[in-house]
């Protein structure tokens, strides 16, 4: 196609520059990737998960490689809400494209209580609020397991936020995402980050014991994918198209093919995560392959492709055909 191709999305109420971020826990508070890549270039950067109080996080081996991904238990390992206001905002502060602050904590006061003292930050953009770390049950995913508990978090922290932006993380790890991303939506949720890593155990079969000093952690990178975009598809159809939703889709996203399918099952941005530890410029390339991806396929705004998958309907007429 001739003229210039547009891949500029609304997310919420921002005009990002792209629709790639990195994912939180994989990329630090703000700058530890400046070495590798121009951060500048992203749509968005999402910080590591800030607490009120600092976190060692778990006991190592805390990290394990699996086929096709890895497993994690950091256990939300940080340096606290103070440090991170008085080392890690004045970098934030200096960098040019959106940054969202990841924010757990144990408690509802506690998430209330890091949101409120971030609020007010121009350099902030927004927040992702972490329902759904597997690695921790106190906090963690047990606020992201039922609809009520969704909807007295995030109202909430959506109070607490004020005018910015708030995303909810959601976890895979649940009977229906889409009843949960529906409390989080109808609780004031601007925007869903799905989906966060699924439970697992990796076994030592000399010793015949867990790998990870936590016994189980969060799988994440490429063998995921499959199941993250069908559930971002779920998600948009019931939940997320309807109201105006934007979802930011993630889960084993390695090249431009992998964002692009999220985008198309109806993600309106994507992040990458696993990836950044193998080759951390990739998010780069990605943003390119899907700048080419258009420029390829005549689409001239990315927002065309947003929600567009094809669905035909032949094989199940042909089925009630056949039974009837």
């Amino acid at each position: 196609m001739t003229g210039t191709v547009n891949i500029s999305v609304d997310f919420a109420a921002l005009k990002l520059a792209n629709p790639v971020f990195t994912a939180s826990g994989t990329c630090g508070y703000a700058d530890e990737l400046a070495d590798f890549m121009d951060v500048s270039q992203l749509g968005g950067f999402i910080t590591k998960s800030i607490t009120l109080k600092p976190r060692q996080g778990h006991a190592t081996p805390r990290i394990v490689e699996t086929d096709a991904g890895m497993l994690n238990a950091i256990g939300l390992a940080n340096i606290g809400l103070d440090k991170f206001i008085e080392e890690k905002l004045p970098i934030i502060e200096t960098m040019t494209v959106p940054v969202f602050v990841n924010v757990a904590g144990e408690t509802i006061a506690e998430c209330v209580t890091v949101t409120e003292r971030l609020a007010n930050e121009k350099a902030i953009a927004g927040f992702e609020l972490n329902i759904s770390c597997p690695n921790v049950e106190k906090g963690g995913i047990s606020f992201g397991r039922d609809p009520q508990q969704v909807t007295e978090i995030t109202s909430a922290v959506k109070k607490a936020a004020g005018q910015k932006i708030l995303m909810v993380k959601l976890s895979p790890c649940v009977t229906d995402i889409s009843a949960i991303a529906q409390a989080a939506v109808e609780a004031g949720a601007d925007a869903l980050s799905m989906i966060n890593t699924f439970t697992a155990m990796v076994i030592d079969i000399e010793t015949r014991k867990p790998v990870l000093a936590n016994k189980t952690g969060g799988l994440s990178g490429p063998a995921i994918k499959p199941i993250a975009v069908y559930l971002v598809n779920k998600v948009y159809n019931e939940v997320a198209k309807a109201r105006g939703i934007p979802i930011l889709g993630m889960g084993g996203i390695r090249t431009a093919s992998d964002a692009l399918e999220f985008i198309i099952a109806g993600a309106s941005a994507v992040a990458v995560g696993t990836a950044n530890f193998i080759e951390p410029g990739c998010v780069l390339k990605i943003i390119d392959g899907i700048r080419k991806y258009c420029a390829r396929h005549g689409v001239a705004n990315i927002q065309e492709l947003i929600g567009s998958l094809l669905v035909t309907a032949e094989r199940a007429v042909a089925g009630s055909e056949h039974r009837a």
